[in-house]
């Protein structure tokens, strides 16, 4: 038998991602989008990356090269981990049941914890209910970590600025999943 291991590999392709839809939120791309297609001019001033928090659910590998990008955009960057305290790019380091105070004031809330008994719905209500009004929660670890009634809930209240998932429960999703027409989630 051959085992392989794919650590390192992912790392920059997930920052990319996190951060493509970061700046699309911040620099209102898709909002600018539909103005144009509806000939709508709109030139109110648009949000910026430096200075926010982003709060990262494990800081593995993938993790690490997400705060070491966050850094390069002037973010303070939590992280939440089981033990592990690697990445030099994390200001402050919370673990077990330190998860409400790392959610705390978060502008961005990014889970890519692996799918574990520990991390199944991590992200429930209670987490959400933490996060202010203007958060972003993104998820590219396992759809497993995110109760989705949960999240559809805050979305749906407005209690949340907003969800990016890369992966859900079941996949592919449902044709009749309710993600597909949600408020603010992408």
């Amino acid at each position: 038998y051959v085992l392989t291991n794919a650590r390192g590999v992912f790392g920059g392709l997930m920052s990319e991602y996190i951060f493509g839809y970061l700046l699309a939120h911040e620099r209102r791309i898709f909002q600018r989008l539909e103005d144009q297609k509806n000939k709508h001019w709109d030139d109110s001033d648009t949000g910026t990356l430096r200075g926010k928090t982003i709060g990262l659910l494990g800081v593995g590998s993938i993790g690490a090269d997400v705060a070491r990008a966050a850094k390069f955009f002037g973010m303070n960057v939590r992280g939440y981990t089981w033990s592990s305290e690697t990445s030099a790019d994390v200001d402050k380091y919370f673990h077990g049941s330190d998860l409400l105070e790392f959610a705390h004031g978060l502008d961005y809330l990014v889970n890519i914890l692996p799918n574990t008994k520990d991390t199944r719905k991590i992200i429930n209500a209670d987490l959400l209910n933490v996060l202010p009004s203007h958060a972003l929660v993104i998820n590219v670890g396992r759809g497993s970590a995110v109760d989705e009634s949960a999240l559809l809930e805050v979305l749906n209240q407005n209690k949340i600025a907003g969800a990016v998932l890369d992966v859900f429960e079941k996949e592919p999703l449902p044709t009749d999943h309710p993600f597909w027409t949600t408020p603010n989630l992408l």
